[in-house]
């Protein structure tokens, strides 16, 4: 396929949260024939305005795609819409999986596919802004060559390795990214106990080491829902021992009312 066929490629896109649609938006506003699928069908009603094709059922949205994309919740949902679509993707389709799901899961849906289709893990960096400006960092494990021009779209490429390596980093990466803004969380409780203003703590504590922390903690245009944050920390300490992590996640699941909340509420 040359260079101007990849930017016809047709698109299924699964998945429309606060991830997903700026996403897939960013694909039917570069020319991609768009097909989309989400549980809740509403959520696709301003792509479908500007052409995009709102499917019934996920395995009717891949049936004749090139590129399937799903961005999902967690393992369970990406298992469940496997489930659905494995029967309908032809030989020939490539399905990139940016989702968090860990590279366990990655190797269970690679292990559903049938002859002739390539699964990506392309997990992303990055959260609701990033994804409307086309700025996502990729972390792709496999082959993206066939879906560069797609990928492109949508930010910039890492390459980590052969299939699982985009969804192992990503959980390094994460993980990394939450501790920060819980080891901020903790440092303003210190500087508050210690009769300091909270203003005071922050200038300073960006001024250090922790400084990208700061900025995610105190960050305003951004959606990383608090319960998604505790679910991919789950998924690390399912790896390994890490205590340290174990206690963020006591730390974010401890108030049922933060977990619909962005990631920065565990700082305020």
């Amino acid at each position: 396929m040359n260079a101007t066929d990849s930017t016809r490629q047709k698109i299924a896109f699964i998945g429309l949260g606060s991830m997903g649609l700026p996403m897939a938006r960013r694909l039917l506003d570069a020319g991609h024939p768009s097909t989309v699928w989400n549980r809740t069908a509403a959520k696709a009603d301003a792509l479908v305005a500007d052409g995009a094709v709102l499917a019934a059922s996920p395995a009717e949205a891949v049936r004749e795609a090139d590129v399937v994309i799903t961005m999902l919740a967690d393992p369970a949902a990406a298992f469940a819409v496997a489930d659905a679509i494995v029967p309908a993707l032809r030989p020939g389709t490539h399905w990139i999986d940016t989702s968090t799901i860990g590279p366990d899961a990655v190797r269970g849906l690679a292990a559903r596919l049938p002859d002739g289709v390539t699964l990506i893990d392309a997990p992303v960096m990055g959260s609701v802004d990033r994804a409307a400006a086309g700025k996502l960092l990729i972390l792709a494990g496999g082959d993206t060559a066939p879906v560069a021009a797609v990928l492109d779209r949508l930010g910039t490429v890492t390459p980590c390795g052969g299939p699982g390596t985009g969804a192992a980093l990503k959980l390094v990466l994460i993980n990394a990214a939450i501790g920060g803004v819980a080891l901020v969380a903790e440092a303003l409780a210190l500087a508050g106990s210690l009769g300091l203003p909270r203003e005071l703590a922050l200038r300073t504590l960006a001024e250090g080491p922790l400084a990208g922390a700061v900025g995610r903690a105190t960050a305003t245009g951004s959606h990383f829902p608090v319960a998604l944050a505790a679910k991919d920390v789950a998924l690390a300490t399912a790896v390994t021992e890490l205590p340290v992590l174990r206690s963020v996640h006591t730390a974010l699941t401890a108030d049922p009312a933060l977990l619909g909340e962005d990631l920065s509420a565990v700082a305020r």
